[in-house]
């Protein structure tokens, strides 16, 4: 068990579900113990992904269940499902907050359909450099914000939103896209480690660089505690 709701079978990782009996994007359900699981498809989540592919204990990827995220790029509610089932549980039993904000509407629908059956699930159509527009629903900050956005600038983004909203000592994960970024021609080894650089010269520590290859190529999970 990776916590009380993630557990690792094999290759194949699972999260409880909180909604029981509905799959959310077609994944395959199955009871251990009595209790069902959602399959967890790393190939279309980042957070999955990097979950699998970290030479670390696999759990520090994740948030303390029952507290208060931030996730920039939520996309249609893959990651964030899962994510859910770990730090809200089922009716939000643990008292979890998942502030999901995303820019594309037809993201925001789904996420919003979402969460009718899973509070704590609070979707939000904003730009992730926006604080402005968004930010009064997080008064306090948090310990654990994850960013996935499809923007350029995204290391920009990240370390701004990490500045106001990120605790000290608390974990930033940025799944950086080489694509999205300025290309310098260099190749991706020499682009990714300039990004390290970046945010170390910013206040983080970077604790481990996760090449998410085999289930999505030319990006890379950054796992970043802010020192400062």
């Amino acid at each position: 068990m990776l916590s009380w709701a993630v557990r690792l079978e094999g290759r194949a990782l699972w999260s409880e579900n909180a909604d029981a009996g509905v799959a959310v994007y077609g994944e395959s359900l199955r009871n251990f113990g009595g209790t069902e699981y959602r399959r967890w498809d790393p190939s279309r989540s980042k957070l999955g992904a990097g979950i699998m592919r970290t030479k670390r204990d696999k759990s520090l990827l994740l948030p303390e269940e029952g507290s208060t995220v931030l996730y920039l790029g939520a996309g249609h509610g893959t990651s964030i499902s899962h994510l859910h089932d770990h730090l809200c549980g089922a009716d939000n039993d643990l008292g979890g907050r998942l502030v999901a904000v995303d820019l594309a509407p037809r993201c925001l629908r789904d996420l919003t359909h979402l969460a009718k059956t899973r509070p704590g699930l609070v979707p939000v159509l904003g730009d992730a450099r926006k604080h402005s527009a968004w930010g009064v629903l997080l008064p306090r900050k948090v310990n654990w914000l994850f960013q996935d956005v499809a923007q350029s600038g995204q290391v920009e983004i990240f370390i701004k939103a990490c500045q106001r909203f990120l605790n000290v000592d608390g974990v930033g994960l940025l799944s950086l896209k080489a694509a999205s970024e300025r290309w310098t021609g260099e190749g991706e080894d020499v682009l990714f480690g300039k990004v390290e650089e970046q945010l170390v010269e910013n206040g983080f520590a970077v604790e481990e660089s996760i090449k998410l290859t085999g289930y999505e190529d030319n990006h890379v999970l950054f796992v970043t505690r802010r020192v400062e």
